[in-house]
């Protein structure tokens, strides 16, 4: 068995030999952010998209100085060449670093920067061909907090939101925000399809600008498909003809049944579909 070789902290190193200290930032408060990309036949997708949200985001906690020290491209692309794999699921993450043990910022010298690569087996067609299944959590997204447009260490919400929906026997959550409109799932940014026009909650709604929303944003406009970032309310998903999710890992998955409901025929329906493929061919 090949050992799991990670990058860490400038250098490629095994697993095991990977020492994070007690007092990281990323432990003690979640102080830190990360990107889950997914590679094709060794090439890492819109890479160059995931880096330049890392980077804002590190803007906004105070981080970008010392993270323009690393050359995180390569470090991405060398973690996916030293496991010898081509389809992969790729995860980037940094924190502030060790600090002290009362909270201050000021006390952490160097960042802590880990990526690792994981063998990918894609969700098989059936689940597509089914669709997601979604539940409404009862968390709620803070439209008001930057921390809403940042993929943040601090996940805790995301994934209670993804237990509560998976004890109900669905796939995905759908969190609302503070004044009851859609945000977005656990793991997935949410369009919904009415009369031939797409929907997808707005940033303003306290969404993370998902890497592969604003690919199939881009797809949409180039089919000439009307696209509308707004304000979504719940019940015009509950009446949507189609609706689906998207993430890096998942691409674009039909969203057929909300709450126990038929969303649309309950099948994925065709502008969804046309989505799925040109999507694919994007990828290619």
């Amino acid at each position: 068995m090949m050992t799991e070789i990670i990058y860490f902290n400038g250098h490629l190193v095994p697993r095991a030999e990977a020492k994070l200290s007690p007092f990281d930032y990323g432990f003690l408060y979640g102080y830190g952010l990360f990107e889950t990309m997914r590679a094709y036949e060794g090439h890492i997708f819109r890479l160059d998209r995931h880096l330049t949200r890392l980077r804002c985001s590190a803007e906004s906690l105070g981080l970008r100085p010392k993270l323009d020290a690393f050359d995180l491209e390569n470090a991405c692309v060398e973690t996916l060449q030293a496991n010898k794999l081509k389809n992969a699921r790729v995860r980037l993450t940094i924190t502030a670093g060790e600090g002290d043990m009362t909270p201050d910022l000021n006390t952490c010298s160097n960042l802590t920067v880990l990526v690792a690569a994981k063998n990918f087996v894609p969700l098989p067609p059936e689940k597509y061909e089914q669709g997601f299944k979604a539940a409404l959590s009862f968390l709620r997204r803070d439209s008001q907090s930057p921390l809403s447009r940042l993929k943040c260490t601090c996940y805790v919400s995301n994934i209670l939101a993804r237990m509560e929906a998976k004890a109900a026997g669905c796939d995905e959550a759908i969190m609302l925000n503070e004044l009851n409109y859609i945000a977005e799932g656990s793991t997935a940014n949410m369009f919904l399809v009415s009369k031939g026009e797409i929907s997808t909650p707005s940033l303003e709604s306290g969404i993370l600008p998902g890497i592969t929303r604003e690919a199939v944003l881009e797809i949409a406009r180039d089919l000439n498909i009307k696209t509308v970032e707004r304000q979504v309310e719940l019940r015009e998903l509950s009446r949507a003809e189609e609706a689906f999710v998207t993430n890096s890992i998942i691409e674009v998955m039909p969203l057929t049944w909300l709450n126990g409901e038929p969303i649309g025929t309950g099948k994925p329906g065709k502008l969804t579909r046309n989505l799925m493929a040109a999507y694919k061919e994007l990828v290619k």
